[in-house]
């Protein structure tokens, strides 16, 4: 581990134990914070990060990816848009979607939600990676494309761009 200004981040590829509160985070203009847990190592099997959103915060635009991915409600509620099907989330509600599926998470109800993220890297990247869908629930709640793509500069247009920084406190519940 070496330490940056914005926390500890992970520079080889061996094991490593590391606190979320520890790690660099990025905030995303109106689409929550994320937690880098890879640091400068990118896992090449999987992917893992905490997101927190407010409400009405997407995590992501409307999409589907070549891999699975999979998503633990660690704390608040939120929005499920999947298959163009909308669902609420709670606490402990485990989400997964394998190869294909459309899907997108919306921060819904009085607090952040935060959300566990696992996805595999087996074809999920690369200019093969998957694409972003137009969905008229995903558009309505703010997640959604005007046209579909598979450039992530396109579908994120309208937010600003992320920055690094140290942890915030009360990002994660207690």
């Amino acid at each position: 581990m070496e330490r940056n200004e914005n926390g500890l981040v992970p520079v080889t590829d061996g094991w490593y134990v590391l606190n979320a509160a520890d790690a660099p985070w990025r905030e995303r203009p109106g689409r929550g914070a994320f937690c880098e847990l890879e640091g400068d190592v990118d896992f090449p099997q999987l992917g893992i990060n905490i997101q927190v959103l407010a409400p009405g915060q997407p995590m992501a635009m409307y999409h589907w990816e070549a891999d699975q991915e999979d998503f633990l409600v660690l704390a608040g509620e939120g929005t499920l848009v999947v298959e163009g099907e909308e669902r609420s989330l709670r606490q402990w509600d485990f989400v997964h979607c394998p190869p294909g599926a459309n899907h997108v998470i919306v921060g819904a109800g009085e607090t952040p939600c935060v959300i566990l993220a696992a996805g595999a890297r087996v074809n999920s990247t690369g200019p093969d990676w998957g694409g972003y869908r137009v969905d008229e629930t995903a558009r309505r709640l703010g997640a959604g494309v005007e046209g579909e793509t598979t450039d992530p500069k396109q579908a994120y247009a309208r937010f600003g761009p992320s920055e690094q920084t140290p942890y915030r406190e009360g990002w994660l519940p207690e």
